[in-house]
């Protein structure tokens, strides 16, 4: 063999095993699409992202994500509910999926019926917080106070209409039975800047998005929104241990398919996720995202799904709760 012909044959020979080092992480066959309902860079698609590679490894498929938001994540849920079962296509749905019955007059599919529940995964920490410019308190009954002594005197923020951040803040009001009134920003930046700024007293936010601010003193800490604390704050209570026991919830995030998926992809399916969630890196990565993973069954998910739209209906009534 000549040398040029011998490095043509190792270059071919690296290739090959380059090309089946790939395969073996990435999976082969048929591709699974993975619907996410969010727009690149939002907190669901950070995660999925970041278990792209491990669910590939553990489905034998290469993953494909494909981001289609729009009208509250209703866009990207009619894609899935419209797909083929067979396993081929599944999507990552969060709170708004149980909200937007509520808030839409009408809805293009039910999202019980209509959609096969793997796995809710786990949550995104939401936590309380105040301008400590504005706000003197440091923990929730001393909010509850200060609001009480001002009724309608005062502003709180959410990412907007209708979104669970919204419903969160109009879940500490109903338990706390106060009076302020709700300013809602198109999207979490916004909203953070303002309450920096001073425009708004309080709000709720998804804790990565503020973890810097309240090192820095910027925003404080009231609790946490969720029902145990976090590992990044671990001297912050929950609200519930605070005296607000009905005030528990986070952004969580489900992993569903198409009805009528049959029952063994839905079992294959389950168990590569929980197999992609349960692999280092994606564990170290859920960690520095401040995500808290648990994922449950398909049944325990569907269940999860009835009680959360059931929930949210009735806060978004009691608060007349209206879409821009």
């Amino acid at each position: 063999m000549t040398p040029s012909i011998h490095r043509r044959a190792w270059m071919v020979l690296a290739a090959l095993t380059l090309s089946s080092a790939v395969a073996v992480a990435q999976g082969t066959g048929s591709p699974v699409r993975v619907i996410l309902p969010v727009g690149a860079g939002s907190g669901v698609d950070t995660i999925v992202r970041a278990a792209q590679n491990a669910l590939a490894k553990a489905l034998g498929q290469p993953v494909v994500i494909e981001n289609l938001p729009g009208a509250g994540g209703i866009t990207g849920t009619q894609a899935i509910v419209k797909a083929a079962p067979d396993g081929n296509t599944i999507g990552v749905v969060s709170n708004n999926h149980a909200v937007n019955p509520s808030v839409f007059k009408t809805m293009p599919y039910d999202g019980i019926r209509d959609l096969t529940p793997i796995s809710v995964v786990g949550a995104t920490p939401f936590v309380l917080v105040v301008n400590p410019n504005k706000v003197p308190a440091r923990n929730a009954k001393e909010l509850q106070a200060f609001l009480q002594a001002r009724p309608g005197q005062t502003n709180f923020a959410s990412s907007g209409n209708g979104t669970i951040i919204h419903l969160a803040g109009e879940m500490f009001i109903d338990a706390a039975g106060v009076d302020s009134r709700h300013i809602p920003y198109k999207g979490m930046g916004p909203m953070i800047a303002d309450l920096i700024g001073g425009q708004v007293e309080w709000g709720v936010a998804a804790l990565p998005a503020v973890q810097g601010h309240l090192k820095s003193g910027a925003l404080r800490a009231i609790g946490v929104m969720g029902s145990q604390r976090v590992a990044s704050l671990p001297e912050l209570p929950t609200l519930a241990e605070q005296g607000f026991p009905d005030v528990d919830v986070g952004g969580w995030f489900a992993v569903v398919a198409p009805a009528g998926l049959p029952a063994a992809q839905v079992q294959r399916i389950h168990a590569a996720v929980v197999a992609a969630f349960a692999d280092p890196e994606v564990k170290a990565a859920m960690a520095r995202q401040e995500n808290i993973i648990h994922p449950t069954s398909p049944e325990a998910a569907l269940q999860f799904f009835k009680t959360e739209q059931a929930r949210y209906a009735r806060l978004v009534q009691k608060a007349q709760v209206k879409l821009d």
